[in-house]
């Protein structure tokens, strides 16, 4: 690699339409892991929602090698925990080796959005799913390190998302959103 080459990709700054890609652990307000990165992520910064936004906001005009520390209370990260969104369910309408842990998906019969559910609970003909993500309701610790940062190309730009090595595809996504 050119040492001109090197040095301008150390010194890009994360702004609008970079792909940024990240190492993160988040925690909860006792110090607990809840999730970390085995490979980097990469996502396009800019507004397009492939993170949340205050770990967007705190990682612009960062560089490779910088970290970010940020904490967000459940409004600004998974939202609050909404009790309505856990449901009793009647167990054959379920595949028959449904397990705790499984997510499904289901329309939401009021706005018609697509809502994921994951079995919390399983009991003899009746199946506890529960539509709040996992740390819907928790203060969140956010600890990431910039691994690299490069323009993001037209294709990405115009798919809103990065494309790619360690990056969404077309029908799947891997940021902390």
């Amino acid at each position: 690699m050119d040492e001109q080459f090197n040095s301008r990709m150390i010194f890009m700054q994360i702004a609008k339409n970079t792909v940024v890609t990240i190492h993160y652990r988040m925690y909860d307000t006792e110090g607990n892991l809840l999730d970390q990165t085995e490979q980097p992520i990469a996502y396009l910064h800019g507004g397009y929602d492939n993170i949340l936004p205050p770990v967007e906001e705190a990682l612009h005009g960062k560089k490779i090698g910088d970290s970010v520390e940020v904490t967000m209370q459940p409004d600004d990260a998974f939202g609050e925990y909404e009790a309505e969104l856990v449901r009793i369910e009647e167990k054959d309408a379920f595949p028959q080796e449904v397990e705790v842990g499984m997510v499904f998906e289901a329309d939401d019969p009021e706005t018609g959005d697509l809502m994921f559910f994951r079995v919390t609970e399983i009991e003899s003909n009746k199946v506890v799913v529960d539509g709040n993500h996992p740390f819907a309701g928790k203060e969140i610790r956010f600890v990431a390190k910039v691994e690299d940062v490069r323009a993001a190309n037209d294709e990405e730009i115009g798919h809103g998302h990065v494309h790619g090595e360690h990056g969404h595809h077309e029908r799947e996504g891997n940021s902390p959103t």
